[in-house]
């Protein structure tokens, strides 16, 4: 099938970022990735959790999908491919972050689907991101923290196999119609933080998910970039 879109296989979808979106998060960004909208608020609370032994602070996350965002009413309920999404953001965005330097603060990203049309998880990685570095910068601009503990870029993207041809970002038509489905966390140029991948009929081959990697780790630098003026605008 032809992508829905017109776009290259090796092509993202249209990227924009909207900081500053609500008025009392500590940072806050609205991405949208073609027809796909996440709202991602960070909130800094003060002191770690109790749990916690080691020194340092702690960044978390939560996700849902509010009830119009699909094709159908999502029910306000916590279930369990919400608390999957929100742990794998979670993981990813405390990668960003030196947990020491950030001290004794917790940080609770918030993401709220406001429209899915595939990559849910994959956008509010990568708008979460940005949610949590303007609110780490607004911790070192209130003289709370030094520096900002945000050491690396981190963004995610989807990736899949449709029609035996690897595409990069795939909105809902194509990964309803794909025979292998991924999302790839990382950090653009050092690596990869999690690969999640399902061959949905046919097993994939080892020369597939190279290619799966190699477009999924391009999308990652190029969106890595987007991420980088978005906090740079919202800094201003």
């Amino acid at each position: 099938m032809p992508r829905p879109d017109g776009r290259a296989v090796d092509a993202l979808r249209t990227l924009r970022f909207e900081t500053h979106v609500q008025r009392q998060a500590a940072g806050s960004c609205l991405i949208r990735t073609g027809n796909t909208a996440v709202l991602c608020a960070a909130t800094v609370e003060a002191g770690a959790p109790k749990w916690k032994r080691e020194p340092g602070g702690w960044v978390t996350a939560e996700y849902a999908m509010l009830p119009g965002s699909g094709d159908r009413r999502v029910p306000r309920k916590e279930n369990g491919r919400a608390v999957e999404i929100q742990r794998l953001i979670g993981r990813s965005l405390r990668a960003a972050v030196d947990l020491v330097r950030l001290g004794e603060f917790t940080i609770t990203v918030d993401c709220d689907v406001l429209d899915a049309d595939g990559g849910t998880r994959t956008a509010a990685i990568t708008g979460g991101w940005v949610a949590l570095s303007l609110a780490c910068e607004g911790l070192v601009r209130k003289g709370l923290l030094a520096a900002s503990p945000v050491i690396h870029p981190v963004a995610a993207v989807s990736v899949g196999l449709v029609d035996d041809e690897a595409r990069l970002d795939l909105e809902y038509l194509e990964d309803s119609a794909a025979g292998t489905d991924m999302n790839v966390v990382g950090i653009p140029g050092s690596g990869l933080i999690e690969v999640q991948g399902t061959a949905e009929r046919a097993p994939f081959t080892r020369v597939q998910l190279t290619r799966l990697l190699d477009l999924a780790e391009s999308g990652i630098a190029r969106l890595a970039e987007a991420q980088r003026l978005a906090v740079q605008d919202g800094l201003r």
